[in-house]
């Protein structure tokens, strides 16, 4: 009745014993749900894919959902041509043929594109070139227009397909040149960026900005069901549509729970990114922000009415004049803040706060004051890492006093620990 896969510790039901056996009942959903907890266990659904054709249809789209995040060898990408169309083919082959590749596409019994549902753009470039080296011979040497046409001959593939993303990740460089009918494509087929969840954007080539902009519009009209959103190596020199794009998404969406924005630098400028979420204050729940300046723009946050957990990694706080951060999750690690700053969000938040993590570059000022902030305001701490704090009374009075205490991470500054009474040195 069970047999376990290889190494891994998952044991799956001999489903055609079962089936002869006892009515099926709830046995198609539960198998469903299991294969998709596998979804990182690669062999693991190979095997699965073997037991029965049930198996194999329910395996197969959940072993082709994100094939190009994983280390599979490239060779799965010739499964994907199979399914073009005869002129597509006869150009592509054309194509390989000019540089001394012979390719067969033969049938397959599935359409491998409709299942993708994760798409990054960099490691669909890379993976594409591998491919290619592989089946370069006599050195001969790939162009990065005929590269360009296979990358764009894949993109126009999943999103004819049928394929619905739920992450996308984009890269818009040297790594995306879309050309004018992939576009129309995209235009025809909304439902590729319909139900995506998940939006990561990093850099944006200076050369790309139209081609940028364009596919940020597209998406923005599309979707509306994001829940997270990561901005990375922001860059306050970006053209004004780009803003103009972002805050279009930020402000289409009817659910957004996460906003994510790194900085290649500080910078003042955010082109009212920020001031957006303003029309997700009744949804977003977390923020984590690296490497920026902090503003005017970012008192938006003080009216977020289910904002949870704020992440703040070197930034500069200080010229924020107003905080009102009523949070459960604060994390500031070597960012410029003053202690009455910090002491203020304790005292806003209160009971509300439970994980509280502190790492600066440099020593605490005034931090009796956030101590004695702590004790009075913030009962309900169940987990707390500080670093570069005095070990004093104050402290060990702090730790004591928090009886929901469950994780404590401390790197105190030296100390005479002599100065401190027994009773409370031993706890």
């Amino acid at each position: 009745m069970l047999k376990k896969i290889s190494k891994s510790p998952f044991y799956f039901i001999n489903y055609r014993t079962m089936t002869s056996k006892i009515h099926i009942g709830d046995i198609p959903e539960l198998v469903e749900n299991i294969l998709n907890n596998l979804n990182n266990e690669i062999c693991s659904l190979y095997s699965c894919a073997l037991v029965c054709r049930y198996w194999c249809k329910m395996a197969v789209p959940i072993l082709w959902q994100d094939p190009f995040s994983s280390d599979r060898r490239p060779l799965f990408i010739s499964k994907y041509f199979s399914s073009l169309g005869k002129d597509e083919k006869f150009i592509l082959n054309e194509c390989l043929e000019k540089r001394g590749i012979n390719e067969e596409f033969s049938n397959t019994l599935f359409d491998y594109a409709r299942f993708l549902k994760v798409l990054n753009i960099r490691s669909l470039d890379s993976k594409a070139r591998k491919w290619i080296t592989f089946r370069l011979i006599d050195s001969k040497i790939f162009y990065e227009i005929e590269m360009q046409h296979i990358i764009n001959l894949l993109f126009k593939l999943f999103i004819e397909s049928g394929a619905t993303l739920h992450k996308l990740v984009l890269d818009i460089s040297r790594f995306l040149e879309l050309k004018p009918e992939t576009f129309y494509t995209l235009g025809e087929n909304k439902q590729f960026f319909s139900r995506i969840q998940h939006l990561s954007l990093d850099a944006i080539d200076d050369n790309h900005i139209e081609s940028a902009t364009t596919l940020l519009r597209a998406l923005a009209k599309s979707t509306t069901k994001i829940n997270t959103i990561e901005i990375n190596h922001f860059d306050s020199d970006y053209e004004p549509q780009i803003f103009q794009a972002l805050i279009y998404i930020i402000k289409s969406q009817e659910q957004l729970r996460l906003f994510s924005l790194t900085g290649d630098y500080p910078t003042e400028f955010y082109g009212g990114v920020i001031s957006a979420l303003e029309s997700q204050k009744n949804s977003l729940q977390e923020v984590i922000l690296d490497t920026c300046d902090f503003n005017s723009e970012f008192e938006v946050f003080n009216n977020c009415k289910k904002l949870e957990t704020l992440r703040i990694r070197y930034c500069n706080m200080k010229p924020l004049k107003s905080l009102d951060y009523k949070i459960s999750t604060l994390e500031v690690v070597e960012s410029e803040i003053d202690t009455q700053s910090i002491a203020l969000i304790f005292e806003k938040s209160g009971i509300l706060l439970q994980r509280l993590k502190l790492e600066l570059d440099e020593k605490f000022h005034d931090e009796l004051l956030l101590l004695e902030a702590l004790k009075s305001f913030c009962p309900n701490i169940t987990y707390l890492s500080i670093q570069e704090i005095g070990f004093s009374p104050q402290l060990v009075e702090l730790i004591g006093n928090l009886q929901k205490l469950q994780f404590l991470s401390l790197w105190c500054n030296a100390v005479d620990i002599g100065d401190i009474p027994e009773e409370k040195a031993l706890g």
